[in-house]
């Protein structure tokens, strides 16, 4: 009983603590306090026109996005806080390692605090961003969450955030973004209004298998890479002359095989880059160019 008494005390120990910075937002999801009038968020929470915070008194007050990075699925929103405190951050070299128990803090559509007990699973794991972007280095933990959790913080037993919870797994586990400082450095970015560019060639993509057997109704032999079944004319891809039906083989030295090695291959500051494509049967190399200089 005396551990159950401890495990207790300390649940309630950091509820106490970070639960009033915690808020619901929208209807959808979760945020909380990271300083003087600024919460974070995921992206996916912001739907529609408007954003709504609803705090742990029940005010409810209108936010306005700061910076919001959609593939990374992170978003700073502005919002009177009053006095709702900021909650810490851990200060530790790695947030939290395999078997690091956590606590994860969320109020669902700002219908009141929660407050679940686990421990992190996993590290390294990937999930989907809004756009398909791949977000890696996520940590996997234990504790249950309710629909709309997604935006809270992970924490340690001293209250401090070592995650922000994002994605939930069919298993009951959730992925978390770890909070590092790469992810510091950017809400701070995405705080004072940089928004991260991630590089679009402006194309719809069809990976195999599918693409060998729409090129084998055509009577075309197998290419591999990524069949193009859209091009944005106005994008960088169009304006280079890509064009419906082409396969996407490499990009420079890259070799493309799945539309994670496309987005890896963008993720560059390179003001262009070369296409390897198959055009039929005829191999074709097309240069797109980017404006700027920077794709982050």
């Amino acid at each position: 009983m005396a551990l159950l008494d401890e495990i207790a005390a300390t649940i309630k120990a950091v509820a106490d603590k970070a639960g009033p910075s915690v808020v619901g937002v929208n209807r959808h999801g979760t945020g909380f306090v990271v300083g003087e009038d600024k919460v974070v968020t995921n992206a996916h929470n912001l739907r529609g026109p408007e954003t709504f915070v609803v705090f742990e008194d029940g005010r409810t007050e209108t936010a306005t996005p700061a910076g919001v990075d959609i593939d990374g699925d992170l978003a700073v929103i502005t919002v009177s806080t009053r006095d709702t405190p900021a909650i810490d951050w851990s200060e530790a070299p790695a947030p939290a390692v395999l078997g690091t128990p956590v606590i994860a803090l969320s109020n669902p559509r700002g219908r009141g605090l929660r407050a679940t007990l686990g421990t992190v699973s996993a590290v390294g794991r990937s999930f989907r961003g809004p756009r398909g972007r791949r977000i890696s280095g996520s940590l996997e933990h234990t504790a249950p969450l309710a629909r709309g959790s997604s935006g809270g913080p992970v924490l340690d037993r001293d209250g401090k955030v070592v995650g922000i919870n994002t994605h939930r797994l069919e298993e009951g586990l959730y992925l978390a973004i770890p909070a590092d400082g790469a992810l510091r450095a950017k809400l701070t970015s995405l705080g004072q209004g940089t928004v991260p560019r991630h590089r679009q060639l402006g194309v719809a993509i069809i990976p195999e298998p599918a693409a060998s057997r729409i090129r084998a109704a055509a009577g075309l032999p197998p290419a591999d890479g990524l069949l193009v079944r859209g091009v944005e004319e106005d994008g960088p891809a169009g304006k280079a002359g890509v064009r419906r039906g082409d396969v996407i083989g490499s990009v420079g030295a890259r070799r493309i095989e799945t539309l994670d090695d496309l987005y890896d291959a963008l993720d560059t500051d390179e003001t262009e880059i070369e296409l390897q494509l198959t055009r039929a049967t005829e191999p074709i190399t097309v240069t797109v160019r980017f404006e700027g200089t920077s794709a982050r």
